[in-house]
């Protein structure tokens, strides 16, 4: 099979006018093309754009095209006719004077000379039976013999595949009983996601002749490359501020034992610590750093998904912002420190609500999450003792939150359709969050372990390296729990 002919394979656009065929060429193909206004016919010539191209020299082909017009007034002159078509595209219609026929003359020609399938588009927004142009559009389609695609675009931000199955459920039986209709689709220019690209070449795949099959499955298998390696890039991007964030950390003089109690005293209230100052600028020289890596991280993956913008300025107001303060301490001092915490947890539990824990707490011991009084707090200060001052980073949940951060930040950029322009960070669907947090706990033993490996010398590169593979496993699992029917691929091991 792999040694059959290569081809050239033509999928073309077509719609009413105004459903959006441009603005969803310009999400496949990753870049700007034609021109994209709020009006009727927009586009004026059915313009062809490569897709994708392999080494044997197969090549996709994705055609633009001019929107049906007076769809009604189309099919009833064509119902005259004995050979519709062909007394059709004979005809020479004013492209001033009888602007919806010339246009309509033109998406015809394309399909019937250029498509292998055709990609026809409604707007999903609408109830199909408000459709008036639905019935005469898909008698010129029937006409031409071409096997049809329906997609259903506009369909707003991003909803779960039970609701889009509804949907394409409704339309289908709008659509009736045609042969010629050989499926029909979720493809929204504004919220797809490329994994729902593999779903629609699997149907183009199945329509096409079974001559075309072998090259349609190399360009089809290049497509998934593509889209698999970017995938992978951005996985690779986005652990790499937080394996940074977890090796970061700044020193501070050891305060000895009576620094140590000055800092309990004024947790109480008692009193001003000195070293308030330099704990504060720690701090902010580990936030500021924090927000480069995340910055450029989001820019990054921005563009590894052929999107324009850059990170909003709101990105970091979705982080956990947290700090752990350690320092190298004894059995008595810890259970000294203890007593205090004990009774200042009700208030670390509700910075932890708010978001996470800052220097502000001012309790030295009380910025290890989790501590439970003298013993648990001791074992948590064994860990790092030896330093020679105390050691500010951040905290092990904190870079917990990092992941899930990380993970809805990902899907929001996976399903940015070029419609809706440069990128901008908005509101997250309501039911991707506790997905997101659910598949996170699912890996919470892997990434203690990996934050566990953070003493010492802390080896970036290797951090790096496991977090991006528990992301890609964590992101592959979120695709596939979102898009169940579709195959994404072999998940990495969790």
């Amino acid at each position: 099979m792999s040694g059959a002919a290569a081809a050239s394979i033509a999928l073309s656009l077509i719609s009413h006018t105004n459903a959006g065929k441009t603005t969803l060429a310009r999400t496949l193909l990753g870049r700007d093309v034609g021109e994209v206004r709020d009006a009727a016919h927009v586009t004026t010539e059915a313009t062809a754009y490569p897709m994708i191209a392999t080494p044997e020299g197969d090549a996709l082909v994705l055609w633009d095209t001019p929107g049906f017009g007076d769809s009604a007034r189309l099919a009833k002159r064509l119902a005259l006719q004995g050979n519709p078509i062909g007394w059709f595209l004979s005809e020479v219609w004013d492209r001033f004077r009888d602007r919806a026929f010339y246009l309509s003359q033109q998406a015809v020609r394309n399909v019937r000379d250029q498509a292998d399938v055709v990609l026809y588009l409604v707007a999903a927004a609408e109830s199909p039976r408000d459709a008036g142009y639905l019935e005469p559009e898909m008698r010129v389609l029937e006409w031409i013999g071409k096997p049809v695609i329906v997609l259903l675009n506009q369909t707003g931000r991003p909803r779960p595949r039970d609701e889009e199955l509804a949907d394409e459920a409704r339309w289908r039986e709008a659509l009736g009983d045609r042969a010629f209709v050989r499926a029909v689709t979720t493809l929204d220019a504004f919220a797809r996601c490329w994994v729902q690209e593999f779903a629609l070449l699997d149907l183009v795949g199945d329509a096409l002749p079974e001559p075309q099959g072998p090259a349609f499955a190399r360009l089809a298998r290049a497509w998934q490359a593509r889209r698999l390696g970017q995938f992978d890039a951005s996985m690779a991007a986005l652990a790499t501020p937080i394996a940074d964030a977890a090796c970061d950390r700044e020193v501070l003089p050891d305060p000895g034992m009576k620094g140590a109690l000055r800092e309990l005293g004024r947790s109480l209230g008692l009193g001003k610590d000195d070293a308030e100052d330099a704990k504060r600028r720690a701090s902010e020289a580990l936030a500021a750093r924090l927000d480069a890596g995340i910055r450029a991280s989001t820019d990054r993956v921005i563009s590894l998904n052929e999107l324009e913008g850059s990170a909003a300025q709101d990105v970091l107001a979705r982080l956990a912002a947290g700090t752990t303060a350690s320092a190298p301490v004894n059995e008595g001092k810890a259970a000294l420190m203890g007593g205090i915490v004990s009774g200042a947890l009700t208030g670390l539990a509700a910075d932890l609500a708010a978001g996470g824990l800052t220097f502000g707490a001012g309790v030295l011991a009380g910025a290890v999450m989790g501590a439970l009084g003298g013993a648990g707090i001791a074992r948590g200060m064994n860990a790092v003792r030896g330093r020679s001052g105390i050691v500010v980073r951040w905290d092990d949940d904190v870079l917990t939150g990092l992941v899930r951060s990380a993970l809805l930040r990902y899907l929001a950029i996976a399903h940015y359709g070029r419609g809706r322009g440069g990128w901008v960070e908005t509101e997250y669907p309501p039911f991707w969050q506790p997905l997101v947090a659910e598949i996170v706990d699912e890996r919470i033993d892997a990434l203690r372990e990996a934050w566990s490996a953070r003493t010492g010398d802390c080896d970036r590169e290797a951090l790096a390296a496991r977090l991006t593979e528990l992301l890609s496993g964590a992101a592959r699992e979120a695709l596939d729990r979102l898009y169940p029917e579709i195959a994404v691929g072999a998940p990495s091991e969790k």
